[in-house]
């Protein structure tokens, strides 16, 4: 019954962002356990308390580009379009130009990309923080590293595709990769 319903929710989850779930099918039909872990792991993208929409959609989508150009990048874009964040903030994200992102889409690209490159975020960690809490700063940490989840899974399981354009509302845009 529960693998049933996972089924569901997985084709539902697909349909919904147009996306390819068969790494998804593929992880429940062969470990159940696992799937059922990665589920539990991956709520972590979602997470978030005090860190504001803005913050978030950034250092989700920033956790999506470490690992992959295209279609899970594609879903954090289409979830911050959801939670009403906008385009031009997307994009700016996507194409990492902080002169054009306000300033809390700032604090959580830049809190996110640095800790991706594993470079010294402490400054900006600190900015986060006096801005708005040390729960702030557990949100963009785990929005960062839950985001980072679901490519890194597909990819190890042999189900990564190329990189593609990623668009936002009616544009497309080329996911500029870290230097």
């Amino acid at each position: 019954m529960r693998k049933w319903i996972a089924r569901r929710l997985i084709d539902r989850f697909g349909a919904r962002y147009d996306y390819d779930v068969g790494y998804m099918r593929h992880l429940l039909e062969v470990s159940p356990s696992a799937f059922f872990k990665f589920i539990s792991a991956a709520k972590l993208s979602s997470h978030g308390e005090a860190a504001p929409k803005g913050a978030l959609a950034a250092a989700r989508i920033v956790g999506a580009m470490t690992e992959d150009c295209g279609p899970c990048v594609q879903i954090f874009v289409d979830m911050a379009r959801e939670a009403g964040i906008d385009d031009n903030e997307i994009d700016a994200v996507l194409r990492r130009d902080v002169s054009a992102m306000n300033r809390e889409t700032a604090i959580g690209y830049i809190f996110a990309d640095r800790l991706a490159r594993r470079e010294n975020a402490d400054a900006v960690r600190e900015e986060a923080r006096a801005e708005w809490g040390d729960k702030a700063v557990i949100d963009l940490t785990f929005a960062l590293q839950g985001a980072r989840l679901y490519p890194m899974t597909k990819a190890g399981l042999g189900f990564a595709s190329e990189c593609a354009r990623v668009k936002v509302g009616d544009n497309l845009v080329a996911v500029v990769k870290a230097a």
